[in-house]
């Protein structure tokens, strides 16, 4: 059974600095494709920045680039989302997901397994 356990939300002042972190069981990164995704209230589900190692280029959402930053530790099944810079914007629940193969980009319906959210606050 795959599982994943996102966790590091919070409330931050904007210009702040979190780091999400999302462990994995019952999965490996190697081949497959992690990503982090957010939903504020009120609006649609959006893809943050996604990773597949196959395809080796991390894909960012506009509005996160230079701000945030996706990593993994492929040995301790974590990947970890850097989020500097933060704008009251950035607020949202944030869930991490993993999708089976390589994914380019972050097409939501293209992921197969999805980490509970955390919260993250940014106050302005």
């Amino acid at each position: 059974e795959v599982q994943l356990q996102a966790s590091g939300g919070g409330l931050v002042q904007a210009g702040g600095s979190l780091r999400l972190s999302c462990t994995a069981s019952g999965f490996t990164f190697e081949d497959n494709t992690i990503g982090w995704f957010r939903q504020a209230p009120g609006k649609e589900r959006e893809g943050i920045s996604c990773f597949s190692k196959s395809d080796g280029r991390p894909y960012y959402r506009d509005s996160v680039k230079g701000r945030f930053t996706i990593s993994s530790d492929n040995t301790k099944k974590i990947m970890y989302l850097e989020m500097n810079s933060l704008k009251p914007e950035d607020t949202a629940v944030y869930s991490c997901a993993a999708a089976v193969g390589s994914i380019r980009g972050c097409v939501i319906r293209k992921y197969d397994y999805w980490g509970q959210g955390t919260q993250v606050t940014v106050s302005s």
